[in-house]
């Protein structure tokens, strides 16, 4: 099976609606999640829970591993229960096939091969005023400064970069939506991810938040937060 054939097939299975709501709900976790919790969240039993989840890990879209329940540790604490957590494999399917990644990957090339920056700087004006234009179709006209943040953060899942508050406050992004082209350019990918989001927040009128770059392994490299926050770190 060629990988475009694999790709399709996997992506073709979250065509079940319970598969697609125990992907969802593995997915959304920032922790491994069980096969209790996965019933629950996605309202089925969990005989039908272990059997699907089980199925998306032979497909390739969740890894398995085993771990013991908060708090417990020693000989009496029990077996280790099997949880779920997102692959990062990467599925893409196209019919016909197309290359949109390489053709990202050549342009990337070209602006990182302009001495004069004239192409990094057009490129960053254009995810500004792409994040702009994000923020004022969020925007209602009398909405209020209240309504940035539930606005920033649909913005942002709208766009796949899953954002989520962090225990200080501020609002990590815990997928990349480009991550393999990130992967080969990061200067350029993160500051076109900043100017994106900077251009969003500017919009929206939230001027107590701040976003600023803090690469980290498995997120996106853009931190949002409170301009205190940025010092601090």
């Amino acid at each position: 099976m060629t990988e475009q054939s694999s790709d399709l097939s996997a992506v073709s299975s979250l065509g079940d609606p319970v598969r697609a709501r125990l992907y969802r709900v593995v997915s959304r976790s920032a922790t491994p999640v069980g096969r209790d919790e996965a019933a629950a969240e996605a309202g089925i039993g969990r005989p039908l829970a272990a059997y699907h989840l089980d199925k998306l890990v032979e497909i390739g879209l969740l890894t398995a591993s085993y771990q013991r329940p908060a708090g417990r540790s020693g000989p009496g604490a029990g077996r280790p229960a099997k949880v779920y957590s997102r692959a990062e494999r990467e599925f893409a399917a196209s019919v016909p096939p197309r290359e949109y990644e390489l053709a990202a990957r050549l342009l990337a090339v070209a602006v990182e091969a302009d001495s004069g920056g004239g192409s990094r700087a057009a490129l960053y004006d254009a995810a500004r005023q792409f994040g702009a234009d994000l923020g004022r179709r969020g925007q209602s006209g009398d909405a209020g400064r209240a309504d940035a943040w539930p606005v920033l953060r649909g913005a942002l899942s709208e766009h796949g970069y899953e954002p989520w508050p962090d225990e200080d406050g501020a609002l990590q992004l815990r997928n990349c939506p480009f991550r393999k082209l990130a992967a080969r350019h990061p200067d350029l990918v993160c500051g076109m991810n900043l100017a994106l989001i900077d251009g969003l927040v500017t919009a929206l009128g939230a001027s107590e938040l701040q976003p600023w770059l803090d690469p980290g392994t498995g997120r996106c490299c853009v931190v949002i937060g409170p301009d205190h926050q940025q010092t601090a770190r």
